[in-house]
């Protein structure tokens, strides 16, 4: 075991020991040898199977086989859900086959970051995590269930739908992926048409056309953004089936697969031998695996957001700076767009998550001695799934990678750190990803050019006047201040600032997300300007440094000065309109992004325990 591993896991073991025990605590009084259903009184359970089929209202009614929930994000409008229409009724009897039955207990919301980026509907997009965890647990809330299977696979979908399963953790919950789209138009020319568009060297038809041939069909988008971050963090965090994430819809292995994640939903139950509650499999040694599968993969900026709150809602603590003690001994072993040419279909013929997994297991950085839904040990993620003759097997995966271009083996990586660093300075702290940055881009000390709107920014684009070097400052983005929209639609345009030859950089309270690219960006900042964070006091022609080497940024105004500057306010209207009113309650309850960016209380212990009465002797 890496001493920093193992150092790292036993802090933040030690920091959440009273709110893990605490959620443990609830767990157990939760879990019962048997159906919750037992429980209910004779006209609950009468709702509970009233349009169930004859057979297995018998079996509901007789209480003698285990009953599987099924979760669904599905919706037809988006490619990486679209596969899921048939899921439910492939799994009913899946689940029938191996003794259970189950029953589809609700569908959570699924929004695409893709389909709204840079537009009003993006400010809910942070905000749905939340909103599909509280669904998830209305699905989960009728005790008529031992297991659940959840469907889904996008950017907020996925960390709320697990927040919901940890709010019903003890029972057993595994993650069902649809898997990406075949490969398109790849990802490099897609970046260099986005950039020429920007740079009205193309016109918007050649977008169009490339856009189309980049997304096309049912599946996960190819890039490794957020969405397939979710999926590798799935399966490194034990909560897939091994092999599971990156097998492409429609194929018959994904079929197989399927059948195979239903089935062993009924073993993990309490009427098997292999009992597996979903808040057991999560503990601090998964947490840790899931945040070195991220730093080792490149994976997305937003699950600095999402692990923390995933975390929390098992009683665990995790912060930014374990993810950048981690960052700095994990090294960096893909090189998947944007942080480099292949795609995650390419990652996965190259050797895929098997060999990710080996080569960190067999360098001590990741932890063998964990729980999951294929069974205790996370070697058996060394695995890769196969169909022989119909029936699917595992067979041992590859212990070299197939593609040095795209996977390289831990001890001789693309980088010796993970590419994911820690900025403070007077204007708060913030987060930065490298790994796609060159290095001769880390470092840019520039005049500040403000901006409380991306449109703004990306209209002083058009009109030709950002010029020279400059930190573009793009604040009320934060949580508070409109939900924490991405700005990855600003990508484009500082890449065609920084080909000119111009040191361009972006330090904003927002999100950039895992698509973000070779601009330094300095995201997540906090505290943000809704709240007052020095990022309201920054003006124009302020000189930033961002230094993403020494982690570094610094607003070089005296700390006298800074104090005396009214802060800027927000723009209150720009919260109204497009469903964004209906989440006022989210803007003043959500917490900082340090913490999660989440609605939800941080600690089970401070809710659970109570100040007993003072007494006295006599």
């Amino acid at each position: 075991m890496h001493p920093v591993l193992a150092a790292v896991t036993e802090r933040i073991t030690e920091r959440s020991r009273a709110d893990r025990a605490a959620y443990l605590r609830r767990l157990e009084q939760s879990a019962t040898r048997g159906p919750m259903r037992t429980k209910l009184a004779c006209a609950n359970l009468a709702h509970g199977f009233a349009a169930s089929g004859e057979v297995d209202k018998a079996a509901l009614r007789g209480k003698v086989k285990p009953n599987v929930a099924i979760v669904s994000a599905y919706n037809d409008m988006l490619s990486a859900h679209q596969p899921f229409e048939s899921f439910p009724a492939q799994m009913k009897q899946a689940v029938l086959r191996s003794g259970g039955i189950a029953q589809f207990a609700g569908g959570v919301p699924a929004m695409c970051d893709g389909i709204t980026q840079g537009r009003d509907g993006m400010q809910l997009s942070l905000f749905s995590r939340d909103v599909i965890a509280m669904s998830t647990a209305i699905a989960l809330s009728h005790d008529m269930f031992d297991a659940g299977l959840m469907l889904g696979v996008c950017d907020k979908i996925v960390p709320g739908m697990l927040i919901g399963a940890l709010s019903f953790g003890h029972l057993p919950a595994i993650f069902v992926p649809a898997g990406p789209m075949t490969s398109g138009l790849p990802n490099g020319e897609k970046a260099r048409i986005r950039q020429a568009y920007a740079a009205g060297e193309v016109d918007r038809d050649a977008l169009l056309e490339a856009e189309s041939a980049s997304y096309h069909s049912a599946g996960t988008c190819t890039f490794y953004g957020t969405a397939n971050s979710n999926q590798m963090l799935m399966e490194v965090m034990g909560l897939h089936l091994p092999g599971a994430s990156f097998v492409n819809p429609g194929t018959p292995l994904r079929a197989a697969l399927t059948d195979a994640a239903a089935a062993r939903a009924v073993d993990l139950t309490s009427w098997g031998e292999e009992f597996t509650p979903v808040g057991k499999i999560v503990d601090e040694k998964a947490i840790v695996n899931g945040c070195v599968a991220l730093l080792a993969t490149g994976g997305s900026t937003n699950h600095t957001l999402h692990l923390v709150a995933i975390a929390r809602a098992a009683g665990i603590t995790l912060t930014w700076d374990d993810l950048a003690e981690l960052s700095a001994v994990v090294p960096l072993m893909a090189r998947v767009y944007p942080n480099g040419k292949a795609d995650i279909n390419h990652f996965h013929a190259a050797g895929g998550l098997a060999f990710t997994v080996h080569s960190l297991l067999k360098n001590g950085l990741l932890h063998d001695d964990v729980h999951t839904v294929a069974g205790h040990g996370l070697w058996r993620y060394t695995t890769e799934a196969r169909l022989d003759r119909g029936t699917l097997t595992w067979e041992e995966g590859p212990k070299a990678s197939l593609d040095l271009e795209v996977l390289r083996p831990a001890d001789d990586p693309f980088s010796r750190d993970g590419g994911l660093r820690m900025l403070e300075g007077n204007l708060g702290r913030s987060v930065i990803k490298t790994s796609a940055v060159a290095p001769e881009h880390r470092q840019v000390k520039a005049p500040a050019r403000v901006f409380d709107d991306q449109l703004d920014f990306l209209q002083a684009f058009e009109d030709g006047t950002l010029t020279g070097d400059f930190v573009a400052v793009i604040r009320f983005q934060g949580p508070a201040a409109n939900g924490m929209p991405e700005l990855h639609k600003l990508t484009p345009a500082l890449g065609v600032l920084q080909d000119r030859g111009q040191r361009v950089a972006i330090a904003t309270d927002g999100r950039m997300s895992g698509a973000s690219g070779k601009v330094p960006a300095a995201i997540h900042l906090t505290p943000e300007a809704s709240v007052g964070g020095p990022i309201a006091r920054v003006r124009d022609g302020d000189l930033v440094t961002l230094d993403a080497d020494a982690g570094i940024l610094e607003l070089h105004v005296p700390a006298y000065e800074l104090e005396q500057r009214a802060a800027a306010r927000a723009d209150d209207s720009r919260v109204w309109g497009t469903g964004r009113e209906l989440f006022h309650a989210f803007r003043t309850s959500v917490g900082p992004a340090d913490e999660g960016a989440s609605i939800f209380p941080a600690h089970e212990a401070a809710l659970t325990t109570t100040v007993a009465p003072e007494t006295t002797d006599d």
